[in-house]
């Protein structure tokens, strides 16, 4: 995480000295830029969350009597905001399926950090993820010619690329699906329907 970028997290804790605490460790730990706010009641939460969208919000799940986060949710439609429950006593661990993760009030600076630094960077991820599985329409083309049976240099000649090229396609093809066989591409071609059964039935 760069440290040059601020990230916002409100901690929203009714006790003075948890609350503050935490905010102070917050604004300790190492690479990470923290600008954290305290939040006292559900009300300033509530006034906060309408006119600021932290990255995280660090609640007690026992916030105002019982934070209901599913609610909160719909309610404010934050869906930016990562959520970590402050659990400072024994608690049902079903309660904190919601969150996006939890902190215990016995956790060290490098725990919480690399807790938050997990948070944030969970977003690039699962984008570089998705970006890596979804085909182009060039490599979903050429999967249609290869399991119907076409050679590279045939696909290379019907699509206008080099052989090389037709080559290079085919081994990002196999990374991203995992699939390394001509009959696993037809079976992946068929259930997403890129080409139909009696396209290909010859080469079965």
């Amino acid at each position: 995480m760069n440290n040059n970028v601020s990230v916002k997290i409100a901690v929203a804790e009714t006790s003075v000295i948890i609350r503050s605490g935490l905010t102070t460790v917050l604004k300790r730990l190492p690479n990470l830029n923290v600008m954290p706010i305290e939040v006292s009641s559900p009300e300033s939460l509530q006034s906060y969350i309408h006119l600021h969208t932290p990255d995280i919000l660090i609640v007690n799940p026992a916030f105002g009597g019982w934070f209901d986060l599913p609610a909160f949710k719909v309610e404010n439609g934050k869906v930016e905001t990562k959520y970590l429950a402050l659990v400072c006593s024994v608690i049902d661990s079903n309660s904190l399926k919601e969150y996006d993760d939890h902190l215990s009030i016995c956790d060290d600076p490098e725990t919480i950090a690399t807790k938050i630094n997990q948070l944030l960077c969970t977003d690039d991820e699962e984008e570089k993820e998705s970006e890596q599985e979804t085909l182009s329409q060039r490599e979903k083309e050429i999967i249609t010619c290869v399991v119907k049976g076409m050679t590279n240099k045939a696909i290379a000649d019907q699509l206008y690329l080099s052989i090389h090229t037709v080559i290079t396609h085919r081994r990002n093809i196999a990374r991203k699906l995992q699939i390394h066989s001509p009959a696993g591409l037809t079976i992946y071609a068929i259930v997403n329907k890129l080409v139909e059964l009696q396209d290909i039935k010859d080469n079965l």
